[in-house]
């Protein structure tokens, strides 16, 4: 139980981040082990591989991608990773644009398969919310994890109480009642009072 209790405490965290999913977190999760392990971002990409390399060519040294060294799944998991967040986020569509200027279109997602491990780093261990993303599409991402996890899964949570139960972990979108980022489409979430009744743990976090 404790075991498990750790896993989606780290799960809270990292799923809010963009371009990840369930497969995907729990790839980076289980590569990474505990995070305090690692004593900065810097340290962590080391450890995957997606650090450059450096090639001696006379007195000067050049980048040549990727070291390769490190955990493999952890590599192919951000780069997974990078991959969506550059197709559905502008925020890091427009920061891989910048970087493919000045390199090669693999380098470039590899660049911010990197810089999104170290934001995983940041997350992880300040436990805090991704302040790029509004609470509504946060709590659209819970929504998503929801909807890829059968009753069993979710603890017996429907997926409207799911949504609610990490946002309230998270300990954000209080006054949100609805998704609506589709205003076609509107999700409702469950009341926080709901949930409290459900859950009477979530009244200790703080």
């Amino acid at each position: 139980m404790c075991h498990q209790k750790h896993w989606a405490e780290r799960m809270t965290y990292i799923m809010q981040l963009p371009g990840f999913g369930v497969i995907t977190a729990m790839t980076v999760l289980a590569a990474i082990g505990d995070i305090h392990r690692f004593d900065s971002a810097r340290h962590l990409a080391s450890y995957s591989g997606l650090t450059p390399g450096l090639e001696q060519s006379g007195t000067k040294n050049r980048g040549k991608g990727m070291t390769k060294e490190g955990r493999k799944e952890l590599r192919w998991a951000m780069v997974e990773v990078a991959q969506r967040a550059v197709k559905s986020d502008p925020l890091w569509t427009r920061r891989f644009q910048e970087m493919h200027k000045r390199m090669h279109r693999n380098q470039a997602i590899v660049a911010v398969a990197r810089r999104l491990l170290e934001l995983v780093w940041y997350v992880l261990t300040r436990r805090q919310p991704y302040r790029h993303f509004s609470q509504e599409r946060i709590a659209y991402k819970y929504l998503t994890w929801a909807w890829q996890m059968d009753e069993e899964a979710r603890d017996g949570l429907t997926r409207q109480q799911f949504a609610r139960y990490y946002l309230m972990r998270l300990g954000i979108g209080h006054d949100l009642t609805r998704i609506a980022l589709n205003p076609k489409y509107p999700r409702k979430l469950a009341p926080e009072a709901e949930l409290l009744a459900l859950r009477p743990e979530l009244n200790h976090i703080e």
